[in-house]
Formats: structure tokens, C-alpha cells, sequence
């Protein structure tokens, strides 16, 4: 290891001095990016997609977390910059790694990101850089697939350059905890890449977690989002379990959390979405069939989890049921088809498969959405629908799939001949003559 080549990154990072590129920029690398900047740091963003770096370039955010207003300024004055061109990594100091690790069509990891992204870093590393790897993925990843990929040219870790994996810990939406609240966990390839990537994380986050490996980093992601998929799954057949038993799943939860001690308050729901918790638990699953292990809790989850969409719509069908009418022909509008409350993703919502399990019964479907204005579904587009009350009072049935904060519930009722409610969000709604609850 040259003495001299961490000396030069370890004291950049210290003065500030040190250039950064981000490898992606969606949900996680462009908060990652506009943190850097603002902590004073020149940051180059690399993305595949022209109109990415055209819009950034711009000043104009294409991510709700990250308002223009706060944008604008740092590429006004030179400290965040977009490109597609990839020769701009060999120009920086760090890179850090925040591409897409999708499932494929049989649910197995799709690594292709990270691997195309190994191979531009592959060519333009030079000696000096940190490269630390963001994108969740199975244990082993970093050193297995991005080692030796850097090392094919001759330049050898923790001497020439240094590797380090730091899972993301993006939650989109969630005003309470950000990049500087959130502990960071960070690993190394060597003691000396651990040092580093310490100090490098040091001037964005208030807590830096140090773990022992890189897997062992890899892994600590996957727990995180396994332990909520199967706590969800838990909570969502106990929601079946009451429904059967005629009690208010609500009412159950509320009173389990008022003991103080050994429990962890969860929320059943019409399914999950997003880009980690549908996915996460896959990664690990994958990596331990091929060592002959059955992680049957996973796939457990996974079976109750993926139910979801279907129950609601057998709950909306019982109760159109019981007003004499059919599924066949109704006139069916969802409130809300991002993944979450207040944000603007679709990825893997709910929605989706609630859309399409009521086309695929003859409904005549609808969505209103502040947060989305379009939606496509097995080839279909669907336009975002004015929330009114002419349009809540034409349906048969309005479903509340995800619980905005702009909408007034009260209101919404007092508009529909029926509603079922998957989020509880009608708690406060007086009369209830009209609600079905998941």
C-alpha cells in the first residue's frame, strides 16, 4: 500500500477538497449527490439518461425529496454537475455506486446494473480513488463480482485504490430522517478502506457504523428490509385472521401497542411496493438457495405479502355483493396508486396488481392521484382523474389504496356510496355506514 496515496485522499476528504461522482442518479444517488454538494464537496453526477442530466443540469429536480430551490443554487455555482459522458469518473476521487438492482421475471436478482457499472468504473479507475459501492444487493457482490473487475487492469486494492460497501438508507418522503440522521453503515476491503470510507461519510452523516466486512454490510441491509417484509406479512395475516373472526384488525393493533415493552407496532395494508422491501428478501433468498438453504420464513412472507392485492379486491367484491351489484361493470375508482403516502412512485405498488385484477374481472377502473399524473398497466394507460365530487359520486365503489395526506378523508366519504378503506385512513370519519375496512 502506498503510504502517499492514502495520505492524498485522507486529507482531501478532510479539507473538503475531494471530488465526488455518484453512479446513478435516482431516488438514492441524487439525495446522496446534493448532500455531498452541500457539504461542500464538487460533485460530478453520471447517469445513462441524457434527460437525467439535461433536467439536473438545469437546475430542475425530477425527485420530490430534493425541491429545485435547494438544486438550483449548487449547479448555479459549479458545485453539482450531470453528465452521461462516463470519462468523468476518472476525473473524480470517489465514486459511489447507486444503480437499480431490479428482480427479474423469475424474481432472481438482476445484477446487470451493478455489473455495467464495474465495467465503465473498470476503465476509468485510476490510482487514488475510493470506490464504494451503494445498491443493495446479496452478500458477496462487492467481492466478488466488483473486485476483481477493478483489479483486471493491474491496480490492486487497498495499495493502488480502495473498495468499500456503505448500504443506502433512503426513505423517500420521510421529512424526520434524512442522510445526516441516519446512521451510516460502512465496510472495507482492507483496514485501510475502512478508514477512508469513514472519514468520506464523516462529512455527510452525524453516526458512521463501521462493520467488520463487506458482507457483512451487504447483509445488514437485507436484515433491515427482511425483518419488515415478514413483520408486514405477520401483521397482514393476522388482518385475514380477523377478518374471519369478525373483529377490527385496527382495534387489535391499537391495543397490543400500549405495552410498553416487546412490541413493534406494524400496519397491515393492501400489499407492499417500492424498490427495497417487495425485493430485499429475494436477494437473500437467492444467495442461500445456492447454499442449500431454505429460508422459509422469506418465502412465507412473500406468499402472504403478494396475497394482498387479491384480498382486496375479494373484499370489494363482497362488498359490492351485498349492495346487489357486480364487479363486471363497475365503475371502480382508486385513491392513490403510489407505494407509499406522499410521494410520486410507483414501483411494485400495489396498485398495480389491484388494477389489474379488476380489469381482468370486467371493472371499469379509475385513479386520482395528486402525485401521479399517468399509469400504465398490462399495456394500458391510465390518466390521472380530477378529484371531485361528481366523479366520487358516479362510482360504485372508491378504494383507498394509499393514504395521502391531501386527502380529506371526511370529505371523500361523505361523497362515495362505498369505500373501502385499506389504510385505516377513516378512523376520525363519524359516520361509517358506507366503509369497508380491509
Amino acid at each position: 500500500m502506498s503510504l502517499n496515496t492514502l495520505s492524498q485522499l485522507s486529507t482531501k476528504i478532510e479539507k473538503k477538497s475531494v471530488r465526488v461522482g455518484v453512479m446513478g442518479l435516482g431516488y438514492v444517488g441524487l439525495p446522496l449527490a446534493v448532500a455531498f454538494a452541500q457539504a461542500g464537496c464538487r460533485v460530478v453526477g453520471y447517469d445513462v439518461d441524457d434527460q437525467k442530466c439535461k433536467s439536473l443540469s438545469q437546475g430542475n429536480s425530477y425527485i420530490p425529496d430534493i425541491p429545485s430551490s435547494v438544486l438550483g443554487p449548487l449547479v448555479k455555482k459549479g458545485f453539482l454537475v450531470a453528465s452521461s459522458n462516463s470519462d468523468v469518473l476518472a476525473k473524480v476521487d470517489v465514486v459511489v455506486v447507486c444503480v437499480p438492482t431490479p428482480l427479474g421475471k423469475s424474481k432472481d436478482p438482476d445484477i446487470s446494473y451493478i455489473v455495467a457499472s464495474a465495467d465503465v468504473l473498470a476503465v476509468n479507475l485510476r490510482k487514488g480513488q475510493l470506490v464504494v459501492l451503494e445498491s443493495t444487493t446479496y452478500p458477496g457482490t462487492t467481492r466478488e463480482l466488483i473486485l476483481p473487475k477493478l483489479e483486471s487492469r493491474g491496480l490492486r486494492v487497498g495499495r493502488d485504490f480502495f473498495l468499500a460497501f456503505s448500504p443506502e438508507r433512503i426513505d423517500p418522503g420521510n421529512s424526520h430522517f434524512g442522510l445526516g440522521n441516519t446512521p451510516k453503515i460502512v465496510s472495507g476491503f482492507t483496514p485501510t478502506c475502512l478508514d477512508v470510507v469513514k472519514k468520506f461519510y464523516g462529512l455527510i452523516s452525524n453516526q458512521v457504523v463501521p462493520v467488520s466486512s463487506l458482507e457483512a454490510a451487504e447483509m445488514s441491509k437485507l436484515l433491515e428490509n427482511t425483518f419488515r417484509a415478514v413483520n408486514i406479512a405477520l401483521v397482514n395475516e393476522v388482518a385475514l385472521m380477523c377478518n374471519r373472526l369478525g373483529l377490527n384488525v385496527w382495534e387489535v393493533i391499537d391495543a397490543a401497542a400500549t405495552k410498553p415493552f416487546g412490541y413493534m407496532k406494524f400496519f397491515p395494508g393492501p400489499g407492499i411496493g417500492g424498490h427495497c422491501i417487495p425485493l430485499d428478501p429475494h436477494y437473500l433468498s437467492w444467495k442461500l438457495k445456492t447454499l442449500n438453504f431454505n429460508s422459509r420464513f422469506i418465502e412465507l412472507a412473500e406468499d402472504i405479502n403478494s396475497f394482498m392485492p387479491r384480498y382486496v379486491v375479494e373484499r370489494l367484491t363482497e362488498a359490492l355483493n351485498m349492495k346487489k351489484k357486480a364487479v363486471r361493470g363497475a365503475r371502480i375508482l382508486l385513491l392513490g396508486v403510489a407505494y407509499k403516502k406522499d410521494i410520486s412512485d410507483v414501483r411494485e405498488s400495489p396498485a398495480l396488481r389491484i388494477i389489474d385484477e379488476l380489469m381482468r374481472l370486467g371493472a371499469e377502473v379509475s385513479f386520482s392521484d395528486p402525485f401521479v399524473t399517468s399509469l400504465r398497466v398490462e399495456g394500458r394507460v391510465f390518466k390521472r382523474k380530477s378529484l371531485t365530487a361528481q366523479l366520487l359520486s358516479s362510482q360504485d365503489a372508491v378504494v383507498l389504496v394509499t393514504d395521502h395526506s391531501q386527502f380529506d378523508m371526511p370529505w371523500v366519504v361523505s361523497q362515495s356510496s362505498l369505500l373501502l378503506d385499506t389504510r385505516n385512513a377513516t378512523r376520525n370519519v363519524s359516520d361509517r355506514q358506507n366503509i369497508v375496512l380491509l
